[in-house]
């Protein structure tokens, strides 16, 4: 019966949670009551298959927010008042459309996975007496709706269960007690580095030397690295620039980019301290990460580019907007790039999860927070 397949699943999923994402699974509900689910079926005037049923009776979903299971979708797994909340509302919006079609939202869809901030989700195919009946699609807003990605619920948790045990080659990410989905990075091409260095008159990008270590960053740069980025915000100043270094040297390494010579020295003199004079577009460390920025553009290649700008800006700009943005140019090269983050952050115990009160109460000149002070003007001396 898949219904057993279901409950194997779980059992699977949660000893795997239970080990390695203590927090997200501490946000799956407790089960649901038969009861409760039957004025569900009747509310919607639906079947539920009997997959979704023994899941329901596993979990009633999961708790909002950032530590939430999810499933690799982004979708959060919801319970009876999700579903008939999320399901309600898509046949509201069906209303509004010129009938009903298959492919974007019928009355016998049942949602069942939430990406909470858009209407995008996970839905179940509930019409009785069709081959289709329990089988898994994906509602997106702007397309509608795709079948494809199980036949059942059963299937689909199982697949998840694989999926969590093969771990990191599967996109399977863990950090701070929590499970975070990846995309695994692609393979790059090998750019060869004894390329000669450009004269000083060849057509190359302009590289952006605007930088200043005085810029101000904005807290939306520290919010999406959520408690990396709270940890960023409240740790001593010298202990960021030093992170600056190390992250701008990781990504130097895993760009290839600290194999030019010009490269190196200066990230070598920087880690000694030696302060490094703003360049003129023609300086020959300028005129390699120019010439690697042509190189990219031409092999369409974004984050090579961003590579190149990245060491630019570690070395002659803001060392917080430089510890953020290098680290979101590694999560392109590397999935460990929050754990490395923290080790070069100094192992530092984390904050929990910032939320606005949080950014609000914050007081660090190198950062402006001043749109969230202003909502919590109480929480300021």
């Amino acid at each position: 019966m898949t219904s057993d397949l279901v409950q194997d699943s779980w059992n699977r999923i949660d000893a795997w949670l239970r080990e390695h994402a203590p927090r997200t699974f501490a946000t799956l509900r407790p089960p649901a009551g038969d009861e409760e689910i039957a004025a569900a079926q009747r509310e919607l005037g639906v079947t539920l298959p009997p997959d979704l049923v023994a899941s329901l009776l596993r979990h009633d979903g999961a708790l909002e927010g950032p530590e939430s299971f999810r499933f690799r979708t982004g979708d959060r797994l919801l319970g009876v008042n999700g579903i008939l909340r999320d399901t309600g509302f898509m046949r509201g919006i069906d209303q509004g459309l010129d009938g009903e079609t298959e492919d974007y939202w019928l009355h016998d869809y049942v949602k069942f996975g939430s990406y909470d901030v858009t209407s995008d989700g996970l839905l179940m195919d509930c019409r009785t007496g069709r081959g289709s009946f329990g089988a898994i699609g994906r509602f997106f807003d702007e397309t509608g709706t795709s079948f494809g990605k199980a036949d059942s619920l059963g299937d689909y948790l199982a697949e998840l269960a694989d999926t969590l045990e093969r771990g990191q080659d599967a996109g399977v990410v863990t950090f701070n007690g929590r499970l975070l989905w990846e995309a695994s990075p692609p393979a790059r091409p090998k750019w060869r580095a004894d390329a000669p260095l450009p004269g000083p008159d060849e057509q190359l990008p302009e590289l952006d030397l605007s930088y200043r270590p005085t810029d101000l960053l904005h807290v939306s740069h520290l919010n999406g690295h959520e408690e990396l980025g709270a940890l960023i915000a409240v740790l001593p100043y010298e202990q960021v620039v030093e992170a600056a270094r190390k992250q701008v040297r990781r990504l130097a390494v895993e760009s290839g980019l600290n194999d030019y010579p010009e490269v190196k020295a200066a990230l070598d003199a920087w880690e000694r301290g030696v302060a490094l004079p703003r360049p003129d577009q023609t300086d020959p460390l300028a005129l390699r990460l120019r010439a690697v920025l042509a190189q990219a553009d031409a092999g369409r290649d974004r984050t090579r580019r961003w590579a190149a700008e990245k060491i630019a800006l570690g070395l002659w700009g803001s060392p917080y907007r430089s510890v953020c943005e290098s680290a979101e140019t590694r999560s392109h090269f590397t999935l460990d790039w929050r754990a490395d983050l923290h080790a070069d952050l100094g192992h530092a115990p984390l904050p929990p999860i910032p939320d606005d009160r949080f950014w609000g109460a914050l007081r660090n000149p190198a950062v402006d927070s001043s749109g969230y002070a202003a909502q919590y003007p109480q929480d300021q001396d």
